[in-house]
């Protein structure tokens, strides 16, 4: 651990396979915990991160927020026995401390670095929503995901424990559909064991058809950008393609959803497929902001945005009124909730802190930005006004 960086983190975590791309466009090598880890390696990973997060020195670049919460992966390891988290921060990270040749991970020119910014959280935030939801509700049946888990946790595990685990984080997916604004009818799948139905919850409206439209104009919208470009934002790898690819990237292991993908946008399916393999190595040339981008920034206008800004006047309405509870822990007793829509669908959900931080930083990102550059956003993003609200 004292002779490089490393991962700790999953290839099932959309957020550690952005990171991997990311460590890998600006040529940071690494290893990849705990699946390429000897047992003595890993045990001493989890004692590293463990001091860390009882001591609260785990970093996130260039500091903490007190509405930051700790993931349980991806975190990065360093030589000096430092952690760090947060894909998007390390990012940041990356260009301060070890810039990529190619040319930042965030665009230096002010416009499309706020474009990077937005395309990178709204993916981080709504897309997870609506990749997980491939993963145990569209690829219920032939999904795998325990299996794999357990296999990369092979030197970690004690013997005869992997079965056990690949059961119970399978019952855990499916158990937090619904935090993670996946929630089903109330009729129940019967093609399906119990414990990996996906779950209704009483007072919830059901949010399946919402997440599935929104996945395939997301994937239209990828499509139309990647058919005329080599990456999102011009002809090099940025922060966003690396979020874009850690999203949707995930379900390329879920079979029926993996299926559904290339059938739907075969030329994103060879494009994560290629950064999978570390295609985006060294790509070099031009980005720019225009119209080829309207399309996918028009639905994170009509997802990710409202959702964000419904978030933050919830958080607040909340301590407003005292609640002290948010998160996962809040969701777990019915604490911290509030209403929305999303196009007319209604959804319930609970306050996410870490997602008011994020918003908060947009906004603050907008209202740094030269008037030129948000009439330079604008054109493309007719919803930029929302961000000086």
């Amino acid at each position: 651990m004292r002779t490089g960086y490393a991962i700790w983190g999953s290839a099932l975590s959309p957020f550690a396979l952005k990171l991997r791309a990311l460590l890998e466009y600006a040529g940071i090598p690494y290893r990849w915990l705990p699946d390429d880890g000897t047992r003595l390696e890993n045990i001493r990973a989890l004692l590293t991160i463990g001091r860390a997060k009882r001591a609260r020195t785990i970093r996130r670049y260039p500091a903490l927020n007190d509405l930051d919460e700790y993931p349980l992966v991806p975190l990065l390891l360093e030589p000096d026995g430092g952690v760090q988290y947060d894909s998007s921060a390390l990012a940041r990270w990356i260009d301060a401390q070890h810039r990529p040749d190619p040319g930042p991970c965030f665009p230096e020119e002010p416009a499309l670095g706020f474009v990077a910014q937005l395309i990178d959280e709204a993916f981080d935030e709504f897309g997870l929503y609506m990749v997980h939801h491939n993963r145990w509700v569209l690829s219920a049946a032939t999904n795998n995901a325990g299996v794999r888990l357990a296999t990369e946790m092979r030197r970690v595990l004690p013997p005869g424990a992997r079965p056990v685990l690949a059961r119970r984080f399978a019952r855990r997916q499916v158990r937090r559909l619904p935090y993670l604004f996946s929630v089903a009818p109330s009729e129940q799948r019967s093609d399906l064991a119990p414990q990996l139905r996906p779950p209704s919850r009483e007072g919830f409206p059901a949010t399946h058809a919402l997440l599935d439209e929104a996945w395939e104009e997301t994937l239209a919208a990828v499509e139309s950008i990647l058919r005329v470009r080599s990456y999102v934002l011009g002809a090099r790898f940025t922060v966003a393609d690396a979020s874009v690819y850690g999203q949707l990237g995930m379900n390329l292991a879920d079979r029926t959803a993996a299926e559904r993908l290339q059938v739907l946008a075969p030329t994103t399916h060879a494009w994560l497929t290629a950064v999978n393999d570390g295609e985006h190595v060294g790509s070099t040339g031009g980005i720019e902001l225009d119209a080829t981008l309207a399309p996918l920034l028009d639905v994170i206008g009509r997802t990710f945005v409202p959702l964000m800004q419904q978030n933050e006047r919830a958080y607040e309405d909340a301590r407003t009124r005292g609640e002290t509870c948010f998160n996962e822990r809040a969701f777990d007793r019915g604490r911290g909730l509030y209403e929305g829509t999303l196009g007319g669908r209604p959804y319930r959900a609970v306050v996410k802190t870490f997602q008011v931080r994020i918003w908060r930083d947009l906004r603050q990102a907008w209202m740094r930005l030269p008037d030129a550059a948000r009439r330079e956003v604008s054109a493309v993003l007719p919803l930029a006004d929302a961000f000086g609200v």
